[in-house]
């Protein structure tokens, strides 16, 4: 397999909302402590990482975008609104049908996180994919265990995927995971 084959599968792999659904279900299992938790973490996964996908698939095929990286920063901000909108609804669902502490303040960093991604990138390009997967590595690691930290051979093959396929520059994808890594620290408060 080629270097690029291997790059785009990994990529494609780990994308933000697959790495979103597989660590919110962690996620909302922990905050709950039960089976419940599940059902709270499948609603921060359709809204921080399913309907911002759906959204960025249907302007796709609408022709605005080449393909769900949209490469050119200049385009993203609709969907940084489209992520701040379905987390913020979410949110409020979750205040509302009174979710677990800890899903609301992974809705919260998240939320935090893409208010930071979306002032970084008005005047540089960072990886919104190596945000995500460090953020829920690390979210995982404080509501599981510290083991989960290993995970951050993902969190690597992710920015190097990034840079591989030519997307951002290795300067790109690291701020993009400190990032996701320091917005995770509102766990640390909780």
């Amino acid at each position: 397999m080629s270097t690029r084959t291997t790059a785009r599968t990994v990529t494609d792999v780990f994308q933000p909302r697959n790495v979103l659904l597989t660590g919110m279900l962690g996620i909302g299992l922990a905050a709950a402590g039960e089976w419940t938790g599940l059902l709270w973490g499948l609603l921060g996964a359709l809204c921080a990482g399913i309907v911002p996908a759906g959204y960025i698939e249907w302007e796709r095929k609408r022709g605005t975008w080449g393909d769900r990286h949209v490469v050119d920063r200049t385009k993203r901000a609709p969907i940084f609104f489209v992520i701040l909108g379905s987390i913020g609804a979410g949110s409020l669902i979750m205040v509302l049908g009174r979710a677990p502490v800890g899903i609301l303040v992974t809705m919260l960093a998240l939320w935090a996180m893409t208010v930071l991604l979306l002032a970084v990138n008005t005047v540089w390009k960072i990886s919104v994919d190596s945000a995500v997967a460090s953020a829920v590595v690390a979210q995982l690691a404080v509501v599981h265990s510290p083991w989960w930290l290993l995970g951050y051979a993902m969190t690597v093959a992710v920015c190097w995927s990034r840079v591989a396929l030519r997307f951002h520059t290795v300067a790109q994808t690291v701020a993009g995971a400190s990032l996701g890594a320091a917005t995770s620290a509102a766990f640390l408060l909780t």
